[in-house]
């Protein structure tokens, strides 16, 4: 399939994908300038756990979020708002200080909006929002909304809003924790990025073209973890095919049992963690399986054993590039869905919003 071709079936999620790094830019410094960012930052407190809510993709982009939050000495963690709503004991503890944070592309995924609901009225907690979405029901149950409108979508997977709304809690992160160098890296961030869309896009259609395969393994560790959930979710999404996610070294323990040449493992490597993961990835790679590689630098070690490796080189921080990785597990899964003959724009089995069986309405 010709790169024109592939602009003609997947033209809305496929725009949205290479629109990334502009869409960052115009989202970050309208989210600067707001009075929403302001009142959010009013309401962190010194010794408070953020707790980030989401579901799906959004549950994926608070993992990434959380880890942030972490590496700025903000205490944080994620949960899905299905365990937080049936399980709030697990999250919630009295005596101890929270500042949750719901996500939601749409504004109206019902699991969102009742988490927000019971966080306010039943627990008496004042929540933080964020989505791509003007006047919205989420906005209406949450003390505080940040909206990044310009990285809303036509599609029905969420591609740039993930990635838009990672680096908006990322800013939020370091205006609290009052670390201007890494505000400025993510701010710096779009501008280097922008360079490396067409030419790795490119690549990663070329690799579709040449190789098939039936089962798909994203590892990662640390602030890429809940990028690579994402990449995860993205090729079951877009390719409907079967896709997995590990820690990278787990993938030691027990799952390596698939690795095989029709097997295609993707390891998302981080500089903290590179020398670890580059020994798994010569281990996986005498297993016969094949291997993505996807780092801001990779050596002599990491090509010889990688079908594909990616470099990105950017000079931001690491905990600065999480926004960067997730693009080449998107790009993935719409080459891979056209080549099966799909259509990414409209996914099998899925809908942008869908209605639940209490009438209310949740998004993918």
């Amino acid at each position: 399939m010709t790169m024109a071709e592939i602009t003609e079936h997947a033209q809305h999620t496929l725009s949205e994908i290479l629109s990334q790094p502009q869409c960052w830019d115009s989202c970050l410094a309208k989210l600067a300038a707001s009075a929403e960012l302001q009142a959010a930052v009013r309401l962190a407190r010194p010794g408070a756990e953020w707790i980030f809510v989401g579901c799906g993709t959004s549950y994926y982009l608070a993992l990434a979020a959380a880890s942030t939050f972490n590496y700025l000495n903000l205490p944080a963690r994620a949960v899905p708002a299905s365990d937080l709503l049936l399980y709030p004991a697990l999250t919630l503890h009295r005596g101890r200080s929270y500042i949750p944070v719901v996500i939601s592309r749409s504004g109206r995924t019902s699991e969102t909006i009742q988490a927000a609901q019971m966080l306010e009225k039943n627990f008496n907690l004042r929540t933080i929002a964020i989505t791509c979405a003007d006047g919205q029901p989420l906005e209406s149950e949450s003390s505080v909304t940040l909206k990044l409108l310009d990285a809303d979508e036509q599609s029905t997977v969420m591609t740039r809003s993930f990635t838009s709304m990672l680096l908006g809690l990322q800013y939020l992160a370091a205006i609290v924790s009052g670390n201007t160098a890494f505000r400025d890296s993510l701010l710096e961030l779009p501008l280097q990025v922008a360079p490396l869309i067409k030419g790795i896009a490119q690549r990663f259609h070329s690799f579709v073209e040449s190789r098939s395969f039936s089962d798909f393994v994203f590892l990662a560790q640390g602030p890429l973890f809940g990028i690579a959930s994402e990449c995860m979710l993205k090729v079951t999404e877009s390719s409907s095919s079967y896709a997995q996610v590990f820690h990278s070294l787990e993938f030691r323990h027990g799952p390596k049992s698939i690795a095989g040449p029709d097997t295609l493992i993707t390891f998302l490597m981080s500089e903290t963690s590179y020398e670890a993961e580059l020994k798994l990835l010569e281990e996986t790679k005498a297993l016969g399986a094949a291997t993505v590689v996807v780092a801001n630098r990779v050596d002599s070690r990491a090509r010889r054993a990688s079908d594909l490796a990616l470099e990105l080189g950017l000079s931001s921080p690491e905990f600065a590039r999480p926004a960067a990785f997730v693009i080449w597990g998107q790009l993935f899964g719409v080459y891979y869905g056209l080549k099966k003959g799909l259509n990414p724009d409209a996914p099998r089995n899925l809908t942008r919003v869908v209605e639940l069986a209490d009438s209310q309405k949740g998004e993918q």
